[in-house]
């Protein structure tokens, strides 16, 4: 009708899909704009163990109408450290009324089983907006940021409004945009391992499918080990750290196998229900981790960076997924018709504003805790040292808010 504003539609182009790429498409998408992602290979999946999801990032989950009841979360109720030989509990932090204080579950999902689910959402016929497209076998192998042009190593060429780099850790995307990474090789790497329910219940070990919490062994120092029930309480996952020099990995990845032998030896004198554990776990691989300084800019042009793309982190904090899925989310509120005031290159400077500092000071309290679990989000407290990383910091923050707040001034 003559004298009515028609919402802007962009056509944005996301470069991976990924956790981070797979929600920003779904935030865009919810806005009303249309939606390529583009995956390198063909769509396979994801890889890896558990993946926490606390209320920042499920709070988003919600308001995009991600079934999340479909990815097989266990919902966690506790924080529980123990002795690391005995295994005898020190001390524990009860998460209680976590849902009235921040609004959803914290929710522990098998990252195979959410990942599955966001693609669903993204793509779906149902649900609110124009269903995504993905486009696998397209390898971006350069990127005109001032005019938004993709060309891929298949010889395709895209023009978009946006581009939504979230083509991980080892993003060219990232480079195509002149981010050169100052990266250092951690003192630490980590083995990632599951276990089967049938398999704790055979031995004896059904108490760790049972505790509804994320369990920690060590922490003071490099060793430690995380476990954790996800996928509807079918899977327990660990994350076990320990120090680089017991190994030569040069290999850059987190999929390169080991037997359960050579984890067991990799931690003498652990908890012997532990070392059972590990003796009968799956998929049992090796992590060499990295520590990336933060980046000068995520933005030029029309392009901006997401997720590992943008701020990788050591998992000690357990807010990986979650810093990349509030990123999707802060996209869809500058792409929303509430900032149709503001250029593509405005939101996207609003965008990196609104996420920057945030996401590198928990990147920073995440390096911290790869060496002192009283930097850990639960264990942590301002009151023991002022410029913590807090639950409540990061489990009650309003983006909608902060967004506001940046764009009125």
């Amino acid at each position: 009708m003559p004298g009515i504003l028609r919402p802007e539609v962009f056509n944005i182009a996301i470069i991976g899909s990924g956790l981070g790429g797979l929600s920003a498409a779904i935030a865009l998408r919810r806005q009303g704009h249309q939606v390529t992602i583009y995956e390198r290979y063909d769509f396979g999946g994801e890889v890896g163990a558990s993946l926490s999801v606390a209320s920042n990032g499920s709070r988003l989950l919600q308001e995009w109408d991600v079934d999340i009841k479909s990815a097989k979360p266990v919902v966690l109720r506790s924080l529980i450290m123990h002795e690391w030989d005995s295994g005898e509990v020190k001390s524990t932090y009860d998460l209680g009324d976590y849902r009235t204080r921040f609004g959803t579950d914290y929710n522990n999902f098998h990252r195979i089983d959410l990942h599955n689910v966001l693609k669903e959402t993204a793509i779906s016929q149902s649900g609110s907006g124009k269903p995504c497209k993905l486009e696998v076998w397209h390898k971006a192998t350069s990127i005109d940021a001032e005019n938004g042009v993709i060309a891929f190593e298949n010889g395709n060429t895209v023009t978009a409004d946006v581009i939504i780099a979230a083509d991980g850790i080892r993003s060219l995307s990232r480079e195509q945009i002149g981010v050169v990474p100052n990266i250092k090789a951690s003192t630490s790497c980590c083995y990632r391992c599951i276990i089967s329910a049938d398999k704790l219940r055979k031995l004896g070990l059904e108490e760790y499918l049972n505790n509804e919490a994320i369990e920690f062994w060590g922490g003071y120092g490099i060793s430690k080990i995380v476990l954790s029930p996800c996928s509807d309480n079918n899977v327990v996952s660990c994350y076990c750290f320990y120090p680089a020099e017991m190994n030569d990995i040069s290999e850059d990845g987190w999929n390169l196998s080991a037997s359960p032998q050579k984890l067991v030896d990799t931690f003498p004198g652990l908890d012997k229900k532990l070392q059972t554990l590990f003796l009968n776990a799956e998929d049992i691989k090796m992590w060499r981790l990295y520590n990336h300084d933060p980046y000068p800019y995520w933005v030029q042009g029309r392009v901006a960076l997401l997720g590992d793309a943008a701020h990788p982190m050591v998992p000690d904090q357990s807010q990986g997924a979650c810093m990349a899925i509030e990123d999707a989310g802060a996209l869809g509120i500058v792409f929303s018709d509430k900032y149709s005031n503001l250029s593509v290159n405005e939101r996207l400077r609003l965008y990196e504003k609104t996420r920057k500092d945030r996401a590198t000071r928990v990147q920073s309290a995440s390096a911290r805790a790869r060496t002192d679990l009283s930097e850990r989000i639960g264990w942590s407290s301002s009151k023991d040292r002022p410029g913590k990383l807090t639950i409540e910091e990061i489990c009650g923050y309003n983006m909608h808010e902060h967004i506001a707040q940046l764009a009125s001034q």
